[in-house]
């Protein structure tokens, strides 16, 4: 089967071709023969009833400096157009991104929208989790300083980072004697209108936390994503290192246990993050990293997967 398929990405210019994930997508889509366009969410349009934007067709290749061409721009009609839209701009999860989650809803009956629009606003990473809270840390969100000098108090050791963070950004540890959380918590509040999440410190973070990858709820493979020298953040954005890993029982109970709902809500890819071997603490849809990584590392093709999915999904 033969797709046309429009990536909704960031600025392809910026991506690091040896560990994004869209691009491998990408480059696993044109093995297949699939036709490829690009295009940025700003470029959505509704008008006449229709959802359209300005996509360039492109081809992708991995090198250095080279690693993508556009042919000439058209406008698409992205219901009647295409095939699958790919919605894989990272975060900020802003009103400029919902609004485009809302866009997208409208071409739902005409073509495969990946993660669902709907399902991806509905499901932010750090509150989704929160129906599973059989597998979670102790975890409290809030603005209140007086909630959260009580956490640690109960807790003794914590972290604090934004509501909608993403790649490991503004996560800080606080200790047992409680110093600058009050201006830690002072400093969010001014930042951020939402409350911030803040979870017990698990001392097995120094180990790694494990990134799975699920497609259409299925375990397509993980890693353990272990801390630089000196940080409790393994986010391989910010100096994390992967290694090749085993899923612990538990893990795997994790796992069985979301399938059902990701599969109901049309989240075909998706990534979790797992401290300990039973910790889980995030649930990440909007758009999922890490399969590079774990392809180097156990030999499998993670894009194949996907793509495999996506025309089960199309049938």
């Amino acid at each position: 089967m033969t797709l046309r398929v429009a990536v909704q990405m960031d600025p392809l210019e910026r991506v690091n071709i040896d560990g994004d994930s869209t691009f491998a997508l990408m480059l696993k889509a044109q093995d297949l023969g699939h036709e490829l366009f690009y295009y940025s969410p700003e470029d959505l349009s509704f008008a006449e009833g229709r959802l359209w934007t300005m996509g360039y067709p492109v081809k992708v290749k991995r090198k250095d400096g080279a690693h993508y061409k556009f042919g000439e721009h058209r406008i698409l009609d992205l219901g009647k157009d295409v095939d699958v839209v790919l919605m894989r701009q990272d975060p900020p999860f802003d009103l400029g991104y919902i609004t485009a989650t809302h866009l997208l809803e409208r071409i739902q009956s005409e073509t495969l929208v990946v993660n669902d629009p709907a399902a991806v606003r509905n499901a932010p990473e750090k509150i989704w989790v929160l129906d599973f809270p059989q597998f979670m840390p102790p975890t409290a969100i809030t603005r209140s300083i007086g909630l959260a000098r009580k956490f640690l108090a109960e807790h003794g050791d914590i972290v604090i980072k934004p509501l909608h963070g993403f790649a490991g950004g503004s996560v800080f540890r606080i200790g047992p004697d409680g110093r600058n959380l009050a201006s830690l918590m002072e400093v969010f509040n001014r930042t951020y209108r939402e409350p911030h999440m803040l979870q017990k410190f698990i001392p097995e973070i120094a180990q790694g936390d494990k990134r799975i990858v699920l497609i259409d709820g299925e375990i397509a493979g993980a890693i353990n994503r272990v801390p630089g020298k000196g940080e409790i953040r393994s986010n391989l954005a910010v100096g994390g290192t992967a290694a090749k890993t085993e899923l612990t029982s538990r893990e795997r109970e994790i796992c069985a246990a979301l399938a059902p709902e990701l599969k109901k809500r049309g989240l075909l890819f998706v990534g979790i993050d797992v401290i300990g071997g039973q910790w889980l603490t995030e649930i990440n849809v909007t758009s999922p990293t890490g399969i590079v990584a774990i392809d180097s590392l156990n030999g499998t093709d993670t894009p194949a997967v996907f793509w495999a999915a996506v025309e089960r999904r199309l049938h």
